[in-house]
């Protein structure tokens, strides 16, 4: 249960943590189509540190999807380990993978993923209810999140009421619904114009100032990778810092 005090401070509490929050070691994931195998990714070294912002750009089909699962732990290595605030993916269950996801973790897609007769309010507080948070718990935090992307006057509009840079800011507030430590997005500009897309970059480096929150960005948008602190390329299964 979230106290008072907890709702208060949700989104500002400095919690001490390791400066490296997600790092993948000698990560591989190959295919195999009969008696063919596919190299997808090749000794991939990786991480992230605290209240860092990293794009991973590349041609559409060079796995930066995969990789994106694997660093979320949806999807697991051919060899190589990633670790999440000092856990090792690989080791862990089923519930305990997914309680650190939960935890540790936000999602932010091209497609927003809302649920389409859920309110914005509603989309938000879900995270928190599968964090066993009560519902008025997470209707506080909800609230505070969604004032804090400036959709505070649109709690009760559902996903078809908001235009599409509406519906990022309420997928990324959900993101940040249980204050994680890293938000993994996946071409979130890919879908808005061009003042939509600035306006989302305003706001991810918004969240990272206040939140201290890292994220990792898979785009196309030359202009969202110009603004992140380090830039990867993937290309022929290797990942290289530009």
């Amino acid at each position: 249960m979230i106290n008072k005090m907890t709702v208060d401070t949700h989104l500002n509490d400095v919690v001490t943590a390791p400066s490296v929050v997600l790092e993948c070691n000698n990560l591989c994931k190959h295919y195999s189509q009969g008696k063919t195998t596919i190299s997808v990714l090749e000794k991939i070294f990786f991480n992230v540190k605290k209240s860092e912002k990293v794009a991973i750009i590349g041609a559409s089909g060079s796995g930066k999807s995969t990789l994106l699962n694997l660093l979320a732990g949806l999807d697991s290595p051919s060899s190589g380990t990633v670790t999440l605030a000092e856990n090792n993916l690989s080791t862990l269950k089923d519930s305990k993978l997914s309680q650190l996801r939960n935890k540790h973790l936000g999602f932010v897609y091209q497609f927003h993923h809302l649920l389409s007769e859920f309110s914005a309010l509603e989309n938000v507080m879900l995270p928190l209810l599968i964090g066993r948070s009560t519902h008025s718990d997470a209707s506080l935090v909800a609230k505070k999140i969604l004032s804090s992307v400036g959709l505070s006057q649109r709690l009760d509009h559902r996903p078809a009421e908001l235009s599409g840079g509406e519906r990022q800011r309420v997928a990324i507030a959900r993101a940040l619904a249980n204050q994680p430590s890293c938000i993994l997005m996946d071409e979130p500009t890919g879908n808005l114009d061009k003042q939509a897309s600035a306006d989302i970059q305003a706001l991810i480096q918004s969240v990272k100032t206040e939140h201290k929150t890292s994220f990792i960005i898979v785009t196309h948008d030359e202009n969202v990778a110009r603004d992140m602190d380090k830039v990867y390329r993937l290309d022929s299964a290797k990942l290289v810092a530009l």
